[in-house]
């Protein structure tokens, strides 16, 4: 029977190694995501997307910040599966938080333990046909406010916010896709909700431009 004790023995070892491993990897997920709601620009970052976007208030130039703290969120939870970005202002963001080349490293490690590549994507490929990255941008950000991706109510900063802040050129989302409004996307597009049905698949235009994150 000694045989028996040593496996209760090696077994409660076992155990404990996985709790301890399962334990660290929830420190380790709550620790990036923490990175990637308080992360700070560097004052040059800011400075040059003023330059670029002088008609945006400060409260405004804030919000974008959110919204790309969302969008890096939505890239950590991908779990390296491609991400599309769905906003022009937050991208403008974004690149110009890139040109920091050593801030941005730096982050990048911090937040998710590697370096998050930009590359660029098509928003939308039609106002009613998304690809398959902005649609899982799509809901993960619906997840994050709560929102029903597939039933939507209203719509994630991230895709409401150029036509909040009328962004010129700017990719603009509505969730009321038979108005058909032209130069607008159709959430219901993204999201394959209901809304899906009543926009078509009529290849009305195209997006260009966008980007996404995705792979080492």
């Amino acid at each position: 029977m000694e045989w028996l004790g040593y496996f209760f023995n090696y077994f409660w070892l076992w155990i404990a190694l996985l709790v301890l491993v399962v334990v660290y990897l929830q420190v380790r997920r709550q620790t990036h995501l923490k990175q990637l709601r308080t992360f700070e620009l560097p004052k040059g970052v800011r400075s040059r997307f003023v330059a670029q976007h002088p008609q945006l208030s400060s409260a405004q130039i804030t919000q974008v910040k959110e919204a790309l703290g969302d969008f890096f969120e939505c890239c950590y939870k991908a779990n390296k599966r491609p991400v599309s970005m769905p906003s022009q202002v937050v991208d403008d963001l974004w690149h110009h938080f890139i040109l920091f080349t050593k801030a941005y490293s730096d982050f990048s490690t911090r937040a998710f333990g590697r370096y998050l590549h930009h590359t660029p994507v098509e928003a939308m490929r039609t106002p009613t046909q998304a690809s398959e990255g902005l649609k899982r941008t799509w809901r993960l950000s619906c997840l994050k406010e709560g929102i029903d991706p597939t039933t939507p109510t209203k719509l994630p900063l991230l895709f409401a916010i150029d036509k909040l802040l009328d962004i010129p050129n700017g990719f603009y989302y509505s969730l009321d896709c038979s108005k058909g409004t032209p130069g607008n996307y159709c959430a219901g597009g993204v999201g394959c909700s209901s809304g899906c049905a009543s926009c078509g698949s009529g290849d009305g235009g195209s997006g260009d431009g966008g980007s996404g994150c995705g792979g080492d």
